[in-house]
């Protein structure tokens, strides 16, 4: 009989049959036309000091999967004890599984962090992240780690943690560029899958490297053209740059917005990825340096009656007011954007649903603490400057 039970609840924790339970004080819809929001997860739930780092996919299937860190003593990066969990929704957000541990930490230097999530051609999940030392205290002797680990089952499992530190930096990298730097990390958030021309199917992260004279950190792109079984490491794509997401254009050009304290930074490649151009700055997106996210919604070589890209980022110089910006000319310019989330509030992952609705998971500090947030936003609340265009279906 204790056999039966230990199995069940083995099942509960690890394969998320359990569902995450809701809060007394939340509604299914807020609103009559179908914006709602959900604490998922606050300081002290399931025995964690602290909740960060947003990373949300909607899958081919329809479904939604989230990443985030367990930061179980306190609200600190990596060195520290950190474990990385999922959860899955099937119903566009309104209910939750329970967490499934991906990667469980073990004590300082032994933790794991800033997930980052993308979709394979094959239907493969692949989740990449950091481990072990701290990003600025890395070394080659002891370094701050690099993972990749794969779902066949859509998240509800994941498989063997697999090391690439060395393949991207340090004596041993592939790249001549990485014997330059000491450190490494994923951007965390959502990884991209390329849709268009010879290089269809290549999955590909931003990465943020740090030289190993300064602390000024450089931004590479890790990618794959099988899968995520083999990576590559493109040509330097942004100098002085952090935290940085990507985006396939209608063109077949790639485009890449990092992180920087005042305007946002930027670059074009136009070749898969493998080299970058001049890179330049948004004036228009001068904020906080913080992480945000970039998310395709329409597409004219898809169909649709305008291109329309959207970038999540707090619209202020302070950790505050993440709000959704927008671009109609494919990322060269920036309108005024739509406020998502009031006050003090952090890093934010974006995801298209099926509906054309637009999922957020985001930070938000209401008391100085990091609570984690879904928010599911039709798609005509966010366009508040153009009259509603026709999306193809």
């Amino acid at each position: 009989m204790k056999q039966a039970i230990l199995v069940l609840l083995c099942l509960l924790t690890h394969v998320g049959y359990a569902q995450m339970p809701q809060r007394p004080s939340e509604s299914a819809d807020t609103r009559p036309n179908g914006f709602f929001e959900r604490c998922l997860f606050a300081p002290g739930d399931y025995g964690s000091a602290n909740w960060r780092i947003p990373a949300i996919l909607c899958l081919d299937d329809g479904s939604l999967l989230i990443a985030c860190d367990r930061r179980k003593y306190n609200e600190s990066d990596l060195p520290e004890d950190i474990d990385i969990v999922t959860c899955r929704s099937d119903d566009g957000g309104h209910t939750w599984s329970a967490p499934v541990t991906l990667a469980q930490g073990g004590g300082k230097k032994h933790g794991y962090g800033d997930a980052a999530l993308v979709q394979c051609a094959n239907g493969d999940i692949i989740c990449a992240f950091a481990g072990g030392n701290g990003y600025f205290q890395s070394t080659e002797n002891d370094p701050i780690r690099t993972y990749i680990c794969r779902s066949r089952d859509g998240g509800r499992t994941w498989g063997k943690i697999e090391e690439v530190t060395f393949l991207l930096w340090g004596s041993r990298a592939i790249h001549d560029a990485g014997k330059d730097y000491r450190a490494c990390f994923f951007s965390s958030g959502n990884g991209l899958r390329l849709q268009r021309g010879v290089h269809a199917g290549r999955i590909m992260f931003a990465v943020p490297m740090l030289r190993k004279d300064a602390y000024i950190s450089d931004n590479f792109v890790v990618y794959s053209d099988d899968n995520g079984h083999s990576w590559q490491v493109s040509a330097l794509a942004y100098s002085g740059g952090d935290e940085a997401k990507l985006m396939e254009l209608t063109d077949g050009r790639l485009l890449l917005s990092t992180r920087q304290n005042g305007a946002r930074g930027y670059n074009h490649s136009d070749d898969g990825g493998d080299t970058w151009g001049v890179q330049g700055q948004w004036a228009e997106m001068t904020t906080n340096a913080c992480n945000g996210d970039m998310l395709r919604v329409m597409a004219t070589d898809r169909g649709d009656s305008i291109n329309l890209l959207m970038h999540s980022i707090p619209n202020s110089m302070q950790r505050e007011d993440v709000s959704i910006f927008l671009s109609y000319d494919e990322g060269n310019s920036w309108e005024q954007p739509t406020l998502l989330c009031e006050g003090p509030s952090v890093y934010s992952s974006l995801t298209l649903l099926r509906d054309g609705s637009v999922g957020v998971f985001l930070e938000k500090n209401p008391t100085g603490a990091c609570e984690l947030w879904y928010q599911h936003w039709p798609i005509t609340d966010l366009l508040p400057s153009k009259a509603i265009p026709k999306k193809n279906h």
